[in-house]
């Protein structure tokens, strides 16, 4: 097994660990960028080392679904960037929150959620956790005392996303650890929006980080992936039970991809974040606009945590229009340059309607319970110069009021 860099990782800051963590230097050609192992299965030297490879006596590679030194290279790079012992990369973000949740839970448990979750995460725990016999509560987890009255005897986790998808409802991470903390009940967070580099959940008291990989992690829109962070132990619970057996582990070149991502991360967060504030700044001083959901707000209940729990904003903005869905559909199909698509983290601006895309699993009370409205709208802030992103959502906005006033 190829060795990593561990005795320096925790000097280093995350710029660097971008870079360097988990990084290998037993290539026997000198490759300063991580070899892509493109193969499915590995040789052994003999029936016995086969043997001892399967029965667990042999550390060695086996079958790339089991395991694969590129992914290997960035599943440490993961760990260390969230302060953990051991990482699981997953085929997809989806992939790595089922294989991390399923991998804790059987029939007749119980799990508590919180209320401002993605559409298939929501579809996750509300239909396939049911169907299975695991029952979800959805509430705020920002009430201490709700919280308290949820949980049972047979809770097994409570999962939360932080900033949430999509209208970037925070939840305080250490005052839900803090009612959980003398139970065994696993706390998992989805630290997608803030990447590590802006958030470290397991400071605290998360267990278990999930990430679509897809976003910011891999930052260039070609690839889906996803990444569990957590324990030795959990890490090989989930691993050899969940992961292993549903399949969803991420093929090697697309580790290999989001290795190569992960050395810009840095550099484009910042980016991201100074054009999504300049967004905001553009957005807030519109009459237009009737609400915006962004943590660098002065009112956004974010800014509680920056600086305890949050260090930036992120490069997330929801805001509603004044009007109605037909008014918001009609400025999502004026925009130029800005793509109208799902997903976040890319190079390029994407823009998208919550409602009836990202979050159409959720039921329409469900989404009124979450503050989903039809006039919501998510923007995730891309690369390009920002006065190019605002020139498109002014032009836009524009057409909207003339057309409005012509409809009056």
């Amino acid at each position: 097994m190829s060795s990593d860099l561990k005795p320096h990782n925790n000097k280093w800051q995350p710029a660097t660990q971008v870079i360097h963590a988990g990084a290998a230097h037993d290539d026997p050609h000198g490759a300063l960028t991580a070899p892509l192992y493109q193969t499915s299965t590995f040789r052994f030297s003999s029936a016995e080392q086969g043997t001892r490879r399967f029965a667990g006596e042999e550390e060695g590679y086996i079958y790339s679904r089991l395991g694969n030194p590129t992914t290997a290279e960035l599943e440490r790079r993961m760990a260390s960037l969230e302060g953990y012992e051991a990482a699981a990369a997953a085929a997809t973000g989806m992939g790595a929150i089922a294989a991390a949740t399923m991998a804790f839970v059987r029939s007749g448990d119980h799990i508590v959620v919180s209320d401002a979750i993605y559409g298939c995460s929501f579809a996750l725990f509300s239909e396939l956790f049911e169907r299975f016999g695991v029952e979800a509560d959805f509430i705020d987890l920002n009430n201490e005392g709700l919280l308290k009255e949820t949980l049972r005897e047979n809770t097994r986790l409570v999962f939360l996303e932080t900033p949430a998808n999509p209208h970037l409802k925070v939840v305080d991470i250490e005052k839900v650890h803090a009612v959980i903390a003398d139970s065994d009940i696993r706390l998992v967070v989805d630290n997608t929006f803030m990447t590590p580099l802006m958030q470290q959940p397991k400071r605290h008291g998360a267990d278990i980080v999930v990430h679509s990989a897809t976003k910011f992690l891999n930052g260039h829109g070609d690839v889906v992936a996803g990444i569990i962070c957590g324990s030795d132990d959990d890490i090989n619970t989930i691993k050899s039970t969940t992961l292993k057996d549903m399949g969803a582990t991420i093929s090697p070149h697309d580790a290999w991809l989001i290795l190569r991502g992960l050395k810009t991360l840095d550099v484009r967060m910042q980016r991201h974040c100074e054009n999504a504030d300049a967004v905001y700044d553009f957005l807030a001083a519109r009459q237009d606009i009737k609400k915006i959901y962004y943590p660098g707000a002065p009112d956004h209940e974010a800014q509680a945590l920056m600086g305890k729990q949050m260090s930036r904003n992120g490069a997330v903005i929801a805001f509603e229009l004044e009007g109605d869905e037909a008014k918001a559909r009609y400025f999502l199909n004026q925009l130029r340059m800005i793509a109208l698509a799902v997903s976040l983290g890319d190079a390029e601006t994407l823009i998208q309607h919550p409602a009836s895309m990202t979050h159409s699993p959720y039921t329409p009370e469900a989404r009124l319970k979450a503050g989903i409205s039809d006039t919501l709208i998510r923007i995730a802030v891309g690369l390009e110069a920002a006065d190019d992103i605002i020139a498109d959502l002014e032009q836009a906005l524009e057409s909207c009021r003339v057309q409005w006033q012509k409809s009056a």
